[in-house]
């Protein structure tokens, strides 16, 4: 299973004051690139008391599309100033099989890392299986 949760505030730079028309420039191709992700699952982008952010969440049967993965970096490319966390449980990732992953994109950079509260998975969230 390909779980995933998570939210970014985008900004073009690390500093409060961030130019307006800039932003709205890269928000708006921030837009497009998310309609061309093509998600049935949330993929949302919308400016809430002046500031753009995107939230997203899905669960799937394996990691696929979206690349949600994909967006954090682009974001940070894009837009370096932004910050988010993308939860990620993906049972088919060798090594990760039983954590909870979290990716933190912060300063223009995604690096992922094991979620403490959550892992590992088993028994943290569910009972061991025994069937």
């Amino acid at each position: 299973m390909f779980e995933y949760h998570g939210w970014i505030t985008i900004r073009e730079t690390a500093a409060e004051d961030d130019d307006e028309p800039q932003l709205r420039e890269t928000v708006d191709a921030l837009r497009l690139h998310l309609a061309r992700m093509e998600s049935p699952y949330l993929l949302d982008l919308r400016w809430m008391n002046g500031e753009p952010f995107i939230h997203l969440g899905g669960f799937s049967n394996h990691r696929s599309s979206p690349d949600v993965v994909g967006l954090f970096e682009h974001v940070a490319a894009v837009a370096p100033g932004s910050y988010g966390l993308l939860h990620v449980r993906d049972d088919e990732e060798p090594g990760h099989e039983n954590e909870m992953r979290v990716l933190r994109l912060a300063r223009g950079m995604v690096t992922q890392h094991t979620e403490a509260l959550l892992s590992p998975y088993t028994p943290t969230v569910e009972d061991p299986f025994t069937g």
